[in-house]
């Protein structure tokens, strides 16, 4: 099992993989509402050499696409054009050893947290984790 995770691991890293978090103001469901405007869900887009991938938690579902568009298309400005708020590039850090799981329930803040690693920063809500990873509420969705 741990070779596995080591041969994924050493892919990610001859790939050069990126992450790159996406923050919106959609909500589908009742309680989002209750979340920052234009800050109520976010999700990541992981780039490499060969095109993007995007990993998106939705209500009761894990989404994650290998999107059909070219290695060298500018998926960040893409988004930007759609209205999201778009922070990255990061490079995906390492796991941090724990002695107990995590009690925290699985958000998409959580996914991001995770796709970025064990030094991601502490958050709760997407606008949390927005401030933490250097983005300014009052920019014109550019970084």
């Amino acid at each position: 099992m741990s070779t596995r995770r080591l041969v994924h691991r050493r892919a990610t890293d001859e790939a050069g993989q990126t992450v790159w978090i996406a923050f919106g103001g959609v909500a589908d469901q009742p309680w989002l509402h209750l979340l920052r405007p234009g800050f109520r869900h976010c999700f990541a887009a992981l780039g490499d050499e060969a095109g993007w991938t995007v990993a998106e938690p939705l209500s009761g579902r894990l989404l994650v696409a290998r999107l059909p568009v070219p290695g060298g298309f500018d998926l960040p400005s893409f988004y930007r054009r759609a209205g999201l708020r778009v922070l990255g590039p990061f490079t995906p850090g390492e796991p941090l050893p724990q002695r107990l799981p995590s009690i925290a329930p699985f958000t998409c803040v959580a996914l991001c947290r995770a796709l970025l690693g064990g030094g991601a920063p502490a958050a709760w809500t997407p606008f949390q984790l927005f401030r933490a990873l250097g983005g300014k509420e009052k920019e014109n969705n550019h970084i």
